[in-house]
């Protein structure tokens, strides 16, 4: 059979390209711990206590001086929060300023101290505010910005479509981030470059599949994905266009992840019949139509339908099912509804929490639940940045690209098993065991591991265990030529905790690393004595206790008991008192949060499970998650479950509330 070239199909579907373009511009513009329940003597119950009356005057007296419009000291503006609808809005400021206060890092030791019958005040009403948000009537369960695929979900979206098994999406621009994760709405813009390559990658995707002729082994001469496209040939009754129907048509709704309406048939049907008519053979021109469905917007972005089943949109409501398979399949496959999950939206039950649930329990036991892993894990953790390390190899040379690659599947393997097994999620912080290969063991010092294959090993009385001591975390938080106390507190912080420090003040001096320095005393000593400035105090009281617990780590994650010529001391104390020594003692603290922990992990999850930041509207949904997570014995089935049940995941905002 005569083939098409490239150039040729080019020409023919450089239209299709423009009219996706128009089409996509139509389409775009269409926690702390509880405050204690009794203070000082003679302090005045929350609801007794103003805004105007108590917390401004509180504010202006303890905080404005560094927390001003004029001077935001940590980016912290308190001067434009002038009513208490303000705390509702803006609830992570106000959480903060909670933590601040609670905790005593603020106002700063140097300064004015309010008395503990103040402080008491303040935090109670701001408890007792955050808590106030009322859960039981209607909730705003937010909007989804429209949003493109991005490069892992168009690869498995054409592996799952077509079955074939490349990544068309290699060469296309880097997907932005935000919140912490690539599947974004609002960062996932479209370049003039990225349409260019959607072209070029559905030209290849379809002469892929539709390649007859393959030199294979056993002799085999028609594809898999030929077999499973072309269905049909003109004749035996049938016509061209009857033909093209019966291919394009299921083709492009799994495409489409949804029924496609008799024009959108009829559009991608003309097209292939307009190439036949001039002079293409019948397999030609069908390529033609398959590539218009893989340029057109309906299958390159997530598209939903903004009417509530009233044909109006005032109201919150229910996304459709079809929209909901999608919202699922793209959460734990992060690729298109199957077949089953498509049959469950066409038949309307998807909505019903049992088939909800059913369903979800399915998907994670398939093997395509690994994109969960791979995705979600890899940027929570953001292991992986780790190909963007450089170990120094002077400092450390068994360092290498393979060892690199060894330590971030360790994590993803670790995730896996959590997932997979269902274990509980604080073996995040703590758990007895990890997956080794040779290369990795001898790494840790870890005896008996022969292979290039990874293994299950057991870490009881190790000094390693849970993620915290994974050799991709201390590589990723580590500096080039040393460790760095300061990263690793942070990530700490920021990606375990959820309680992340304020960007560091400007011009600040970097700690010297000069011969001179280093040999005058431990990393530790050496950061201890540049701690003195008074800005940096505050941050780094926080930060700097929990990197120490991490020095026996060096900068690759190696154990060791000395810096240099100093021994390492993995001791330290938290801002509220509480002290450890080394990562088993910290390690203990932090599962005794273990409630702050997993109001982390839901609020990342279900980030990523909604493409969008969370809003405090979102609140009452992670209370929910994060209270059936822990009557579950923090199972991470339980965990996702309850995502999916949730109204922002299920709903989607009404006009009314567009700017509420």
């Amino acid at each position: 059979m005569r083939r098409m070239r490239a150039p040729q199909l080019r020409r023919r579907t450089a239209a299709l390209g423009l009219l996706a373009s128009a089409a996509i511009v139509s389409i775009t513009i269409a926690s702390g711990d509880d405050a204690p329940s009794s203070g000082p003597a003679g302090t005045a119950p929350p609801d007794q206590v103003t805004f105007d009356g108590h917390i401004r005057p509180f504010v202006e007296t303890y905080c404005l001086r560094c927390h001003s419009t004029e001077k935001q000291k940590a980016g912290l503006d308190l001067e434009v929060h002038a009513t208490s609808d303000s705390v509702i809005r803006d609830r992570k400021t106000w959480e903060k300023v909670h933590r601040m206060l609670s905790e005593r890092e603020m106002p700063p030791g140097r300064r004015r101290q309010p008395s503990e019958e103040e402080r008491f005040r303040v935090t109670s009403w701001i408890r007792a505010e955050l808590d106030r948000f009322d859960c039981d009537g209607p909730v705003d369960p937010g909007h989804v910005t429209l949003r493109r695929l991005n490069r892992a979900e168009y690869n498995n979206t054409v592996r799952d479509l077509l079955g074939i098994d490349f990544e068309p999406a290699a060469d296309f621009p880097a997907d932005e981030v935000g919140y912490g994760f690539d599947n974004i709405g609002d960062v996932l813009s479209l370049p003039p470059l990225l349409l260019e390559k959607y072209l070029d990658a559905a030209i290849d995707v379809v002469e892929r599949a539709l390649a007859r002729e393959r030199r294979l082994a056993d002799g085999e001469r028609t594809s898999a994905a030929f077999e499973r496209v072309v269905t049909c040939s003109p004749g035996d009754g049938l016509s061209p266009a009857e033909c093209a129907r019966r291919i394009l048509g299921p083709f492009a709704e799994r495409a489409f992840r949804r029924p496609l309406s008799g024009a959108e048939l009829d559009g991608l049907v003309n097209l292939s019949l307009g190439a036949l008519e001039a002079g293409d053979e019948f397999e030609q021109a069908i390529e033609v139509g398959l590539a218009a469905a893989l340029v057109s917007p309906h299958f390159l972005f997530r598209v939903e339908a903004g009417l509530a089943a009233d044909g109006g949109s005032s109201v919150a409501h229910p996304i459709g099912d079809f929209e909901l398979a999608s919202r699922l399949s793209y959460f734990i496959w992060s690729s298109m509804p199957d077949d089953e999950l498509l049959a469950s939206a066409r038949a309307g039950k998807l909505h019903d929490d049992a088939e909800l649930e059913r369903q979800t329990r399915r998907m994670l036991a398939d093997p395509r639940s690994r994109a969960l892993v791979e995705n979600f894990a890899s940027q929570w953790l953001q292991t992986r940045l780790l190909e963007r390390a450089t170990p120094d190899p002077e400092t450390y040379p068994g360092f290498s690209a393979e060892l690199r690659a060894d330590m971030e599947r360790e994590t993803i393997l670790f995730f896996d098993e959590v997932l997979r097994k269902d274990r509980s999620v604080l073996d995040f912080i703590d758990g007895d065991f990890t997956y080794l290969n040779e290369r990795l063991a001898r790494h840790y010092g870890v005896d008996g591991v022969a292979g290039d294959q990874f293994r299950r090993v057991s870490l009881e009385d190790s000094p390693r265990g849970g993620i915290l001591t994974h050799a991709s975390v201390l590589t990723l938080t580590s500096n080039p030529t040393r460790t760095s106390p300061v990263k690793r507190g942070k990530w700490v912080l920021e990606q375990i905790m959820g309680t992340p420090p304020p960007p560091p003040p400007p011009d600040v001096p970097e700690l010297s690393e000069e011969p001179e320095a280093i040999l005058s005393g431990s990393l530790r000593q050496r950061m201890e004595r540049h701690r003195d400035d008074p800005n940096c105090a505050q941050c780094h009281a926080r930060m700097d206790p929990i990197g120490f617990a991490f020095e026996n780590f060096d900068g690759v994650g190696r154990w060791r008991d000395f810096d240099g010529q100093f021994v390492v001391d993995p001791s330290g104390e938290l801002p509220d008192g509480r002290s450890f020594d080394g990562p088993d003692g910290l390690k203990k603290i932090l599962r005794a949060q273990h409630e702050v922990f997993c109001r982390n992990l839901v609020e990342k999850m279900l980030t990523y499970a909604l493409g969008r930041g969370l809003e405090y509207y979102d609140k009452c949904a992670v209370d929910r998650v994060v209270e059936a997570l822990e009557r579950n014995d923090h199972r991470p089935s339980a965990l996702i479950v309850e995502i999916v049940k949730t109204d922002p995941f299920r709903k989607r905002r009404g006009r009314d509330t567009e700017d509420r």
